[in-house]
């Protein structure tokens, strides 16, 4: 499991591949009912690139033009059983919270946490203790909970007339696609891992018919439900396909699919937060007991995600109303050799 390091993952007696989805609950809200109000600058969120449920925070984070009231801290793309690491930063340690693992800001909040240390995380900066990895609603919670902060010209990601369309829509993404995923590839009988190949397959040919006739997931502006489809089919061809064996078709074999993900990266602030080199050294590197070697692949050959997508002919809006975000900041720039968006 590519986002925790301890015992958050199973694979039950028919061979189905569990996740262990006890999180952190803990909200940072506007009214502060939890505790924790929403304050410019008193919290940290970490994550890692590599991680697809950290890659949507990374997203809307940026979207919505929250850099400066949430500062975010990257860790290397590989960890071990411990915890994910501050690989990137001098010294090995983050800068800011002054610590060499994310497993000593959740051990800070409770010392007998005994669930999965996983990204994206919310550290409280005074404290040093993780307020929620609850990833889920940390999104729509930078969506909703922060909206004082919001940049000018901030998309409306979650739009109240249409939650109901989207959450239906994102659970069905995460049960057979997101998760789908992980169910293949973490399978432990021939029957487990061809249900899930299935049920993933039936969902991207659902997605297909979807999206054939719209450009995005619900309604005609980008919302929360694209997101969080796109952080997997962004990493279906490097990783997906051969690596949890996801293979009846690559994303770029699905026209509408393949498509609608190009059209998504080169939206500003999806392409520009995906890291290739990250995504491929974690699942290959991390994984030995799907890939014993951790040898990691040369390719896929990634120039395709910048060619013309014709998505356009379809309409939409990709902001609504707002603007496009302004390019990263250098220290949250992705590496030029990690993507094809500097070529």
């Amino acid at each position: 499991m590519p986002e925790t390091t301890k015992t958050g993952t199973y694979v039950d007696p028919t061979g189905e591949f569990s996740r262990d989805q006890r999180y952190l609950a803990t909200r940072i809200t506007a009214d502060g009912r939890d505790g924790y109000p929403v304050e410019p600058g008193r919290y940290r969120l970490v994550v890692s690139r590599a991680c697809p449920w950290a890659n949507r925070s990374i997203i809307v984070r940026r979207l919505l033009g929250l850099e400066d009231a949430l500062p975010m801290g990257i860790t290397g793309p590989t960890h071990d059983e411990r915890s994910w690491t501050f690989d990137l930063d001098p010294g090995g340690r983050d800068p800011v919270l002054g610590i060499e693992r994310l497993q000593e800001a959740f051990f800070a909040r409770n010392p007998d946490y005994d669930k999965g240390i996983t990204v994206p995380a919310i550290v409280d900066i005074p404290t040093g203790q993780v307020v929620t990895n609850d990833y889920p609603q940390i999104t729509l919670d930078l969506s909703t909970q922060w909206s004082a902060h919001h940049r000018d010209g901030a998309p409306d990601l979650y739009p109240e007339a249409r939650r109901d369309e989207i959450d239906e829509v994102a659970q069905l993404v995460f049960q057979d696609v997101n998760n789908g995923v992980y169910r293949c590839g973490f399978a432990g009988t021939q029957a487990a891992y061809e249900r899930a190949y299935g049920r993933l397959f039936d969902r991207l040919d659902w997605l297909s018919d979807r999206l054939g006739s719209q450009r995005y997931l619900v309604g005609d502006t980008i919302t929360e439900a694209d997101v969080r489809l796109f952080t997997t089919l962004a990493r279906f061809d490097a990783v997906y396909h051969g690596h949890f064996k996801c293979n009846r078709h690559k994303l770029s074999e699905l026209p509408v699919l393949w498509a609608y993900a190009r059209d998504l990266f080169q939206t500003p602030g999806f392409g520009d937060t995906t890291d290739f080199d990250h995504i491929k050294r974690h699942y290959y590197e991390v994984h030995r007991d799907i890939n014993p070697t951790g040898i990691v692949p040369a390719g896929p050959d990634l120039s395709g995600w910048v060619t013309p997508h014709g998505r356009e002919t379809l309409g939409g809006r990709p902001f609504g109303d707002g603007t496009p975000p302004p390019p990263p900041s250098p220290d949250e720039t992705v590496p030029a050799d990690h993507t094809p968006l500097a070529a």
